[in-house]
């Protein structure tokens, strides 16, 4: 650091960090004021004049001219060598220059290294304010590095992101090189490491931005989203309103042939999504929501929290879909628990009440598809309950008839139709 090399430093650093000339110029100053308060007490009576152009730096001491020094930080004597000789009266300022080599060789290391502290304390706000200003926006990232339990993803910055795997969407595998779009979910700093920046490709939050980039109507705003639910990797459901009666927001945001949903899909993993007209009619929403299932008649509790949809007997697998996903859905996107009867049905069982019947274990895989009463296994196939459950068709079997006799009462109509 002869002349101190400021020049080459800010050039290098500004390469890497994307620091600016007056950002820089301060932590040079700051950094050689704490070591000159090291060295000589206060750095208070210092003047540092740095050139970051030219690749300079001058440092100046001002100190009192007195009889008797009581502060060497801030006085000199007037019998002293340094201005022996000249013309300096007693309250005079003597002001002398400061090079490295006053420093010391230690002295110069701890410069290099505050120097390098401080750089790092601004590259990571820096990271930090640029991200935390991002959040809730599409990320799209290089894939660096891939773990069971997350994804490292690098901007053009060399910046870290993460991606865990909790925020992967089920059954996607990413190897390096990949582009990976995802949303900024979080920003945390931690101490004195780098910012957290997580990312996410399953909340909710990601497929309504996916909608906005690929549909210019819901970015203008002629087409708000009203609410967004998913179970990633299955199926969604979108529920969008017009503000223009002129545009159709279902026709809009599917596209001529499905050519703007087809994009979100594919990013998704072929999930399945459902773009429903919004309404603040409950009941509407639901009759909508549960498409392609026809609704008889939906029955809501006098507290409000509950829904009974009637179906007639063949519309009831529809109504409650893959794994339970149809209705899980409508009934986290009204947020209301929604239970699916076929006319006619009065009462069901939950499964838990069937405990000592049916091994807990077995239980827990009925409920881990969605299937929480008797009837909602009942509503499904055997061969389809065990595959989606991971159980073999003979305990399935036993299940459906420990199931079944509880309504052998209900005459046929309490036996849900098994799908082929």
């Amino acid at each position: 650091m002869d002349k101190i090399s400021l020049k080459d430093a800010f050039s290098e650093f500004k390469k890497q960090k994307n620091i600016d000339k007056n950002t820089m110029t301060g932590v040079l100053v700051d950094v050689f004021k704490t070591q000159l308060a090291k060295v000589y007490g206060t750095a208070d009576n210092c003047d540092v004049i740095v050139n970051v152009d030219k690749g300079d730096c001058e440092i100046y001491r001002t100190l009192e001219v007195v009889e008797t020094v009581e502060d060497p930080a801030t006085q000199i004597a007037a019998s002293d060598e340094k201005i022996a000789g000249e013309d300096y009266e007693i309250g005079d300022e003597y002001v002398e220059t400061i090079s490295l080599a006053d420093f010391g060789r230690r002295g110069i290391l701890n410069i290099k290294q505050n120097l390098s502290g401080k750089i790092m304390d601004i590259d990571r706000a820096n990271t930090y304010n640029k991200y935390i200003d991002m959040v809730g926006e599409i990320f799209v990232g290089t894939v660096y590095q891939t773990w069971a339990k997350e994804v490292l993803l690098l901007d053009g910055e060399s910046n870290e992101l993460r991606l865990p795997r909790s925020e992967q969407i089920p059954g996607e595998h990413f190897k390096k090189g990949d582009n990976v779009k995802a949303i900024i979910k979080s920003v945390e700093m931690k101490n004195n490491s780098a910012p957290s920046i997580i990312l996410s490709r399953t909340c909710d939050a990601f497929l309504e931005k996916l909608f906005e980039s690929e549909v210019p109507e819901i970015y203008d705003g002629l087409i708000t989203i009203k609410k967004v639910v998913r179970i990633p990797g299955e199926r969604a459901k979108v529920a969008v309103e017009s503000y223009d009666d002129r545009i159709d927001p279902i026709g809009a945001c599917i596209g001529v042939k499905g050519s703007r949903i087809s994009g979100i899909v594919r990013e998704l993993r072929n999930e399945n999504i459902d773009v429903i007209p919004w309404t603040t009619n409950t009941q509407l929403l639901i009759q909508r929501a549960m498409n392609p299932a026809r609704v008889n008649s939906i029955s809501i509790s006098p507290e409000g929290d509950k829904v009974i949809v009637y179906m007639d007997k063949d519309e009831v697998k529809k109504g409650i879909g893959r794994g339970g996903c149809n209705v899980r859905l409508t009934g986290m996107l009204v947020g209301k628990e929604i239970e699916v009867w076929r006319e006619g049905e009065s009462w069901d069982v939950l499964l838990d009440d069937f405990i000592g019947d049916i091994d807990e274990w077995v239980i827990e895989k009925l409920h881990s598809i969605g299937c929480d009463t008797a009837k909602a296994v009942l509503a499904l196939s055997q061969e389809d309950v065990a595959e989606r459950a991971d159980l073999d068709i003979e305990t399935v079997a036993d299940v459906f008839n420990i199931l079944s006799a509880e309504f052998e009462d209900e005459e046929n109509e309490a036996q849900p139709e098994q799908a082929a």
